[in-house]
């Protein structure tokens, strides 16, 4: 019997999950032990699961699963070096030229375990078969939103603590634009993909101009005076070889409209970075970090964006993933087969 061991987030600041009660009681249906783990934090309660005829474990027990469990979680695991003998489900950030991701491969290696990368899960046209990627791109377009407004008032963008809803989160967002006194004109890199289609729909709803752009717009290299020209720069490209510098020192001194940049694809420590301006990701507490003065220049770079609005993302994720989880039983072949190899060829 396939065993699906859901873990419980940990990491600061992610309440999403990756898999609904509805959805633990379809893979039950079908024959699948599902066990989940506790969790302070989670956007969904446990009784819904416990209701579902799910196991429940420990917050945080998953290293003692049973060696057949598969584990499940989405955001990374805690970095203390040790073995993982498990087959895992995650978000690995391995595969791009990270540099922390050949630690997470290390371990995999010592432990003898199998990394099945969501990022990686493709069908036979190499489309990935589920993504958290428009909400991210609507939350971090509305984080960006509030970076400017903050700083055409003088200020820096304040912390964020995530909404309990889309109408919460544009209620929000344009009370500051709305103080601010001024609304900026926004461009977005990748606007035809999922990422890029959810900011260009925040701004839209929050009356910013925006400009569309995407493979045809960025194909000659750059460099690109067009996105100085806006007060705010989204780029939802993700970061691989061959990716052009869209704002690098050279831009960040020129003249420049440009006030916030809003990296929501966020690989700050990837060698193809097309942003590179800062060194690491930013956070709740901290969303934005000022990379130039005179006129201010901030780039917003949270990298679990999705959890800002962590019911919407999750019953969103879940709903796209849940077929792929019904074929666990066939991890050998199709969509996970080609996940694990890519696991194995970067290993």
């Amino acid at each position: 019997m396939t065993h699906l061991w859901v873990r419980a987030e940990q990491r600061p600041n992610e309440c999403r999950v990756g898999l609904t009660p509805e959805g633990a009681a379809a893979l039950r249906a079908a024959g699948m032990r599902v066990t989940v783990e506790e969790s302070a934090t989670r956007a969904i309660g446990i009784e819904g699961y416990r209701a579902a005829g799910c196991d429940i474990a420990d917050e945080g027990s998953w290293p003692e699963a049973p060696q057949e469990a598969i584990i499940f979680g989405l955001k990374e695991l805690p970095e203390d070096g040790t073995p993982l003998p498990h087959r895992h489900i995650m978000f690995g950030h391995a595969y791009k030229g990270q540099h922390s991701g050949q630690a997470l491969l290390d371990r995999f290696k010592a432990g003898g375990g199998t990394l099945y990368d969501l990022e990686y899960l493709v069908d036979e046209t190499g489309r990935r078969v589920a993504a958290f990627g428009y909400w991210a791109g609507y939350a971090g377009a509305a984080v960006s939103a509030l970076a400017y407004a903050a700083q055409a008032r003088g200020g820096i963008c304040p912390e964020v603590t995530g909404w309990a809803d889309k109408s919460a989160l544009l209620s929000d967002v344009g009370a500051a634009l709305k103080a601010a006194g001024e609304l900026p004109r926004a461009l977005v890199i990748g606007a035809l993909g999922r990422v890029g289609s959810g900011a260009a729909d925040l701004c839209k709803a929050l009356g910013i101009a925006v400009t569309r752009w995407d493979m045809a717009e960025t194909a000659d290299g750059g460099p690109f005076p067009e996105i100085l020209e806006h007060g705010i720069f989204i780029n939802a490209i993700f970061a691989r070889p061959g990716t052009p510098v869209f704002v690098g020192p050279k831009e960040a001194a020129a003249a420049r409209a440009l006030r916030v940049i809003g990296d929501v694809a966020c690989d700050p420590d990837s060698d193809y970075n097309p942003v590179p301006l800062y060194s690491e990701a930013t956070s709740w507490s901290a969303p934005v970090v000022r990379v130039a003065e005179a006129p201010s220049l901030d780039i917003m770079a949270i990298d679990n964006l999705p959890s800002l609005l962590p019911r919407e993302s999750s019953e969103d994720y879940a709903s796209q993933l849940l077929p792929v989880l019904r074929d666990l039983g066939a991890i050998d072949q199709d969509v996970w087969a080609r996940a694990e190899a890519t696991f194995r060829k970067h290993l």
